[in-house]
């Protein structure tokens, strides 16, 4: 992913709202929004690395995965898909995940991760240096940058999705995937600096990217009650923007004994 705004605890109805842009080379081959086969996981598929970028399991447990965008980094390590699959199919809490990969992060690509499980939201991070935060009950945000960085898309985002959570917004998800479709530019005094030179930064700088060759190839929204039963609801996009389809998938809460 490159572009997310989450609500955690801060809805009656919802326990987690997450939305979300993907970014990639259209080339690189991924599969759609599925239920996996081999996995207890519900998300789409990178089918060059294996991992996810985006996933959630019955149950409740969700997690999303950023690059960091430095060209200057060395991209150096194991796959970045791998953290976010590795977590949704294994036994551990988020916060002993937290812990468990905070030890070794820097044996993975440069990432910004953020798991969810029925009692606690984790940041997690591996630049400049190995890290862990729980996140707090409210609105936040998250591109390539780190967690609550205030770019504009980023800051623009969360305010959409405060506001739909302010007017009531509950089951129509429209006004969430209007505001990751937003192709505003940001001002030039607003846009980060990070390596990539001022003509991509502007192109960038917008939720929705539209591009031939790179842009937004899918745009989520990840909807879990407090009961941890929901769904996940993906639009796909090809070269240039073209739409490709929308998929909504529901999902069981934790088992009650």
């Amino acid at each position: 992913m490159c572009l997310i705004a989450f609500a955690w605890r801060s809805h009656p109805r919802w326990r987690l709202l997450l939305a979300g842009n993907r970014d990639e080379f259209h080339a690189r081959p991924s599969a759609a929004l599925a239920r996996w086969a081999d996995a207890p996981i519900i998300g789409g598929r990178d089918l060059e690395a294996g991992g996810t970028w985006l996933g959630v399991a019955d149950g409740g447990r969700c997690c999303v995965v950023t690059n960091v965008r430095d060209p200057r980094d060395p991209q150096h390590g194991a796959s970045r898909g791998l953290l976010a699959t590795d977590y949704l199919a294994g036994g551990a809490d988020a916060a002993s995940h937290a812990e468990q990969l905070r030890r070794v992060a820097a044996d993975y690509r440069p990432f910004n991760l953020l798991t969810f499980d029925a009692r606690s939201a984790f940041y997690l991070g591996n630049r400049p240096v190995a890290r862990a935060q729980r996140a707090s009950a409210g609105v936040h945000g998250l591109s390539n940058a780190d967690f609550n960085t205030p770019w504009p898309k980023t800051r623009r985002l969360m305010q959409r999705l405060q506001g739909w959570i302010d007017g009531g917004g509950e089951l129509d998800f429209t006004p969430l995937f209007e505001a990751l479709a937003d192709e505003q530019v940001a001002p030039d005094d607003q846009l980060p600096d990070t390596g990539v030179g001022l003509e991509r930064e502007r192109w960038l700088s917008s939720a929705f990217i539209r591009g031939e060759d790179y842009g937004t190839r899918a745009s989520t929204v990840v909807a879990i009650g407090h009961d941890g039963a929901g769904l996940i609801v993906e639009r796909s996009f090809g070269p240039a923007g073209r739409f490709g389809g929308e998929i909504t998938l529901h999902f069981a809460g934790a088992a009650r004994a």
